[in-house]
């Protein structure tokens, strides 16, 4: 009996398909050599052949039958029956055995070595063509340690192959029975062939693996089957053996890798002991990598130098110069290298420090007053404030103004970025503060719109008692303004500067009004003289304007006013004046030098002023007597100084005011309750005895503690103004000068061609210190009060650079 056993490499035990065909012998006592040979053979590297001779009358033992082992290429076995087993594994080759004719030698353990049975054999025929009846006995031998495949078709599964020998159906015809062979005959003359195909797992086909012969003879002569065992392919090393060599190697390469980074990273962490880290800059100076002292040497000879030499700052367009000596600005060599920190030990930190830079820096000494002083010189000319849109008249045509965007120095910010940039060699960028405009066009159109152009439209006529009135579109155009309300709706509001309209109206109804007059002191003759008050009655020009807007925005109501008239009492009667103890002027000053838009605000707010009485223990707030400083309340856009350079604003040279007024409190024994001078000196202003004012936040307030009342006078002409005290003298006043000291250099500030500018020359800064003396006229007791005050120096300002 031949049995074939298919089992492919890498099969999964017990997933096998077994078909089993038993095929009789075409002849009685034997098997047709045309059709045993027919047949192809299997390749030798994917079967295992056994032959086995039996004694033909004598059934197998059941529990001898041969078996073959068919190694799968998982490790696990796969065994057939197919006779006794082989106790004897020695080399033995069948000459009659066409299988053993078309597997050609026998190798025992090894393929590549044959048998001493094998020897002796003799060699096969040329292969005959396949599917021929001599095809199988006519092939050649293979030679020792090869495997000759046979053709398969493509859908053949592999098999293993076990032949029953010692019959004639596998003895080639004519061959010598082999020595000791049993005899022919019997059931065993009728070979059987089974076939087990095994289903190859889904996959690729797999390659055909070596086959291993041996010839097993069993007890008494009789010849034992002939088992083909599967081997492993030549060079092949078992499952999962390949892979361990592999991955030691990889380990073993890793490992070295390591241990080289190992020694690369304490190398370079000894080499840097002691210098400043890789990758640092100071001041754009790379000085990674250096020993301290060498960094050191480096950084004050490319830093030290600028020290010394003016530091350019800009602005916006604006472009101006430092010197930071006079700044206080110095380097800080020690604490510059301090900041760069210590060697790091994070290696991934110390790699990427080869391709990375780190800016440190410079650590600066710096007199911070000295500093803020530097950039609030320059903060004039940088800072401008928004415009908001408006409407202006050329005549009687409403002009639109469109709002524009300011900026503003951030102070504060700017200090720390001078005193962080200003050794490293380049410009120094200052930061500002957008300030953006509330208003935008379409509120400009807006208020043309309903405002402006019908306000012009037509006159206005104003109806007294016995009297009219004409306002002009003139006039109109010339009181009407526009002031900017962020939170407003609109945010342009319109407003009549009742001063304007009263002025242009009251000489047509003056005939209608009888004046009044407060009590008031002679002092033409020498001595002082009360003049009588006398109560008036006349036109309410408050009340009488009070809905003039709505009249003219009107488009159905009539463009016309009646007149509201008032008694107009005395506001100082004459017993009041001799109940205060006002016998006398205590003090007067007298300061010139104004513009003539300046000039009708100072004399707005003189008059506002004038003819004021502070009685015992009151306290006077100019802002108090005279503020709205707007338009609506008679003040005119004129020069200012904001932020210590020249600019333009409504209500523009009351600080003059404040600087008279001042002087005549100082001189009349007033005490000092708040007041502010410039930031910088004016030189038509005594210097540390003068005062400014400024909306609600900067003030001038002083103090009346003596027993009687103080009357304040104004006088004011086109080229000066006088402010008088009267009351009762109680001290002699006297003030003392300081010099000057700490004088400090101006800074020079270019301002572009095109923008807003106006050129100086520039002053320096300094110090200086007033002092007041007063002693009292009754008990000749002298006290003395020192201010001291502090002036920064006013830049050189370049226009068109």
């Amino acid at each position: 009996m031949t049995t074939d056993v298919t089992a492919p490499a890498g099969s999964a035990p017990g997933k096998e398909a077994v078909q089993e065909t038993r095929q009789a012998a075409a002849e009685p006592g034997g098997t047709d050599p045309g059709k045993a040979s027919a047949a192809p053979a299997e390749p030798a590297a994917s079967e295992a052949v056994a032959t086995e001779s039996a004694d033909p009358g004598a059934p197998a033992p059941a529990g001898n039958r041969p078996t073959a082992d068919a190694a799968n290429g998982d490790g696990s076995e796969e065994r057939a029956t197919v006779g006794e087993a082989a106790e004897d594994r020695g080399a033995a080759a069948d000459s009659g055995s066409a299988a053993d004719a078309a597997a050609g030698p026998c190798l025992d353990g090894d393929a590549s070595e044959a048998t001493p049975s094998d020897a002796s054999a003799p060699a096969a025929a040329p292969p005959a063509p396949a599917g021929s009846a001599a095809s199988a006995a006519a092939a050649p031998a293979a030679p020792q340690g090869s495997a000759t495949p046979a053709a398969r078709a493509p859908d053949e599964q592999p098999t293993q192959t076990f032949a029953a020998v010692g019959s004639q159906a596998g003895r080639t015809p004519g061959a010598p029975a082999r020595p000791g062979a049993a005899p022919v005959g019997g059931p065993w003359d009728v070979a059987a062939t089974q076939v087990i195909p095994v289903s190859a797992a889904t996959g690729p086909a797999r390659t055909e693996q070596p086959t291993d012969r041996i010839v097993a003879r069993a007890a008494g002569g009789v010849e034992q089957p002939t088992e083909r065992i599967q081997m492993p392919p030549t060079g092949r090393p078992p499952a999962g053996a390949a892979g361990r060599p592999r991955r030691r190697k990889r380990l073993l390469i890793g490992a070295a890798v390591v241990g080289l980074l190992a020694v690369l990273y304490t190398a370079d962490v000894l080499l840097s002991l002691g210098s400043v880290p890789r990758g640092v800059k100071v001041a754009g100076l790379e000085v990674g990598g250096l020993s301290r002292a060498d960094a050191e040497q480096q950084l004050r000879a490319a830093i030290g130098p600028r020290t010394t030499q003016p530091v350019t700052v800009t602005a916006g367009e604006v472009q101006s110069e430092i010197d930071p000596r006079t700044a206080g600005l110095k380097v800080d060599w020690t604490a510059t290298l301090d900041q760069a920190g210590s060697q790091p030990l994070n290696p991934i930190t110390r790699i990427t420090s080869f391709f990375t830079t780190r800016e440190v820096g410079v650590v600066n000494t710096a007199d911070e007053r000295s500093v803020t002083t530097a950039m609030e010189q320059l903060a004039p000319l940088v800072d401008t404030p928004p415009t908001e849109g408006n409407v202006r008249f050329e005549g009687t045509t409403p002009i639109p103004v469109e709002p524009v965007d300011g900026r503003k120095l951030d102070v504060a910010a700017a200090v720390k970025v001078l005193e962080r940039d200003w050794a490293s060699g380049r410009p120094v960028d200052l930061p500002l503060i957008p300030l953006p405009a509330a208003t935008t066009v379409d509120d400009v159109q807006q208020a043309i719109d309903t405002v402006a152009v019908p306000a012009v439209s037509a006159p206005v006529t104003i109806t007294g008692e016995g009297a009219q009135a004409t306002l002009t579109p003139t006039a109109i155009a010339s009181a009407l303004s526009f002031r900017a309300d962020p939170e407003g709706s609109p945010k342009l509001v319109p407003e009549i500067n009742i001063e304007t309209v009263t002025d242009a109206v009251k000489p047509q109804l003056a005939s209608t009004e009888k004046p009044g007059r407060d009590a008031s002191i002679d002092f033409s003759s020498g001595s002082p003289v009360v003049v009588p008050s006398q109560d008036g009655r006349g036109v309410d020009y408050d009340a009488t304007f009070k809905d003039l807007l709505t009249v003219l925005t009107s488009k159905n109501s009539p463009r016309q006013v009646t007149a509201v008239y008032a008694d107009q009492p005395a506001k100082l009667t004459t017993d009041e004046l001799n109940k205060l103890g006002i016998v006398g002027e205590i003090s007067s000053f007298t300061t010139g030098g104004f513009a003539a838009d300046s000039g009708r605000n100072i004399r707005r707010a003189a008059e506002q002023i004038n003819g004021t009485i502070v009685k015992p223990g009151e306290t006077l707030s100019l802002n108090a007597v005279t503020n709205p400083r707007n338009r609506a309340n008679g003040y005119v856009e004129a020069g200012i100084i904001e932020d210590g350079h020249p600019a333009r604003g409504v209500g523009g040279g009351v600080s003059q005011v404040a600087t008279t007024l001042y002087n005549a409190a100082y001189f009349a024994g007033m005490v000092d309750v708040a007041h502010k001078e410039h930031s910088y000196y004016i030189s038509r202003y005594p210097v540390a005895r003068e005062a400014t004012v400024f909306d609600n936040v900067i003030d001038l307030k002083f103090r009346n503690d003596g027993p009687t009342g103080v009357l304040i006078q104004t006088i004011w002409t086109p080229r000066n103004l006088t402010v008088k005290m009267f009351g009762t003298k109680r001290y002699e006043v006297t003030s003392t000068t300081g010099p000057r000291t700490n004088q400090t250099p101006p800074s020079t500030v270019t301002i572009p061609a095109g923008k807003p500018c106006s050129p100086s020359q520039g002053a320096p800064g300094f110090t200086a210190t007033d002092t007041r003396t007063l002693r009292n006229l009754q008990t000749g007791a002298t006290r003395s009060e020192t201010r001291t005050v502090k002036y920064n120096p006013s830049p050189i300002v370049v226009c068109g650079g």
